[in-house]
């Protein structure tokens, strides 16, 4: 029997399943990249008025782009890189700089114009972000600067043959992979909304979600993460994924698809098809996934079935060997998984992207080598390739030498292009949207509901008399956070001398714990809590101020703590609630 008979075989037995569903450092400090306009380097911007929203069927669009194209605008077409700078035609001497090295212009403007790009991806460096290896750029610093940014990044794909709107994505992931940080509403990481385990409350927040990155011009959000986590040793998930049961992901995936997709942002489900089941960093080597295909079926792929259903307009591909589908092989190079089983069995029709291109297990092979192949396998779109002009001109070569059929590079092209004039006909909303007060409110019931007791009372304050808030090393902001949080909800808070609430988060161990606390808050996964001494433990798995004004409210015994862990915790219940 074929593997995927077998995974057919298998996922048939849970058509019930798929219907009720549808990366390191731990400090808090971003660092310093260069974005400023001293020494600027400029220029013109693209003359262009603001385009009408298009209307028309979809597809009909993308053909009609498509025949105005040539080899080289289709090869374009499937590039998302970054670029360095905050402004698509003024950037510092240092961004400049990267930009001549990555691409040989100086704009982020001038490289959508030279290699008449499909897509852009916007990122920024963080030490604590665990796939920060992969972003050594920062184009992101408040919302109004990055509309600017899409604005004129928008502007300069206008100009290209075909016309078609550039598709504009980011990692929004919210918790520790969160790209735009500064005046945005805050999610709480999915692991804390598999917590809170309400699709509706999930869905109403992934909207206010979509609305602020639609505002942005922020056209695909690489999120939600569709990974079931396996073992605790998976760090590079961790919190990223919504928990461990498979069907009860599959719900939240698809609520936090459909929140995107309302907000008019396409959502890309990653990393597929699975990279929960492995201990290992695809940012640093190729990890292997030794599940069975059964297996598979029943842990990995229902939440991208789910996603799928619910109308997700990307998926993305991770660079996983699994070994009981295609031993060996990434999975990002694997026809046999991004078109076997991602076309073939999940029927998905939306646009196959791979991950960076940049990393380790895709840089086996020479840019324009990794480009073919990755296209041959069935991505659509390729991320962050390490050498652009070397993946454009690999993907030329081989429409030339036949390596590459001009049959797939149109349907890969047709895909990205349909998607695009889909996603551009929902109206912008204007960028005051962002961080306002319904929002703040949609997300603020989330977090509410995610707040998790594993150890201590269900009613009443969780600490009686005065605290003094502590925290792990690093955690300053947080510790503040919560000090300000409490004293709102109407708790004595000192400087020393009161029951110690200590926090501890992503990256921590158990030599950042302390044994005296009262209790102790984990801002993450919450396996850490099996090594905490206090008689009151809880999970938030976030550190956003929501959330911490949440737990300020559980607390200070003004509100319950409905959550439950969507992972085991040795020696601890789900909830002691």
């Amino acid at each position: 029997m074929t593997y995927v008979k077998r995974i057919l075989r298998v996922a048939l037995v849970m058509p019930l399943v798929l219907a009720g569903a549808a990366c390191s450092g731990k400090k808090e400090t971003p660092a310093a990249v260069p974005s400023g306009a001293a020494d600027a380097v400029s220029t013109p911007a693209p003359s262009s008025a603001p385009s009408a929203t298009p209307t028309g069927d979809p597809a009909a669009l993308a053909a009609t782009a498509i025949a105005a194209m040539s080899d080289a605008d289709l090869a374009g077409q499937v590039l998302m890189p970054y670029a360095y700078g905050s402004d698509a035609t003024t950037v510092d001497k240092t961004s400049a700089a990267g930009n001549q090295n990555l691409a040989g212009v100086d704009t982020p403007a001038q490289m959508v114009a030279k290699f008449h790009l499909g897509g852009l991806i916007l990122v920024s460096f963080t030490a604590q972000d665990p796939t920060g290896s992969t972003n050594p750029a920062t184009n992101v610093e408040s919302p109004q600067q990055v509309r600017r940014l899409t604005d004129g990044l928008q502007a300069a794909a206008r100009q290209l043959p075909g016309g078609a709107p550039l598709m504009i994505g980011t990692d929004q992931e919210y918790g520790v992979v969160t790209r735009i940080t500064n005046g945005v509403t805050m999610l709480p990481s999915a692991m804390g909304a598999g917590a809170a385990a309400q699709s509706p409350l999930t869905e109403d927040a992934w909207r206010a979600a979509g609305e602020e990155l639609a505002a942005m011009g922020i056209t695909v959000d690489f999120a939600p993460v569709a990974d079931t986590l396996g073992p605790p040793a998976n760090t590079v998930i961790g919190s990223r994924s919504f928990g461990a049961d498979p069907a009860a992901n599959g719900g939240q995936v698809a609520a936090a698809v459909r929140g995107l997709r309302a907000g008019g942002v396409a959502a890309g489900l990653k990393h597929f098809p699975g990279h929960g089941h492995t201990s290992g960093d695809s940012h640093q080597g190729l990890p292997v996934i030794t599940q069975t295909t059964a297996q598979l079926a029943a842990q990995d792929l229902p939440p991208f079935q789910a996603g799928v259903a619910a109308g997700a307009g990307v998926v993305m591909s991770g660079h996983l060997d699994v070994q009981a589908v295609d031993k060996g092989v990434p999975a990002t190079f694997s026809h046999k998984i991004m078109t076997d089983v991602l076309r073939g069995s999940l029927k998905f029709t939306g646009v196959a992207i791979t991950d960076a291109m940049n990393m380790p297990p895709a840089m086996k092979w020479p840019a324009g080598e990794a480009a073919v192949r990755a296209l041959n396998a069935g991505n659509d779109m390729l991320l962050m390739p390490p050498d652009i002009t070397a993946a454009r001109d690999g993907i030329l070569a081989g429409l030339k030498s036949g390596s590459l059929k001009r049959e797939r590079l149109v349907e890969a092209v047709t895909r990205i292009l349909t998607l695009k004039f889909r996603t551009a006909q929902t109206p912008q909303p204007q960028i005051g949207t962002v961080g306002s007060d319904a929002h703040q409110q949609a997300v603020a019931a989330l977090d509410a509901a995610s707040i998790t007791v594993l150890k201590g009372p269900c009613a009443g304050p969780l600490v009686g008399g005065p605290v003094t808030v502590t925290a792990a090393d690093g955690r300053e902001v947080a510790r503040v956070t919560l000090v300000k949080a409490l004293q709102a909800a109407g708790v004595t808070v000192q400087a020393a001398g009161g029951k110690v609430v200590h926090l501890v988060g992503y990256g921590d161990s158990g030599a950042d714990l302390d044994p005296a606390a009262a209790a102790t808050v984990m801002m993450d996964t919450p396996y850490l809590l099996a090594s905490a001494k206090s008689p009151v433990l809880v999970a938030t798995y976030s550190s956003s101020k929501l959330s911490l004004t949440a737990l300020a409210a559980v607390i200070a015994g003004k509100a319950k703590a409905p959550g439950k862990s969507p992972v085991a915790v040795t020696g601890l219940p789900r909830t002691a609630c």
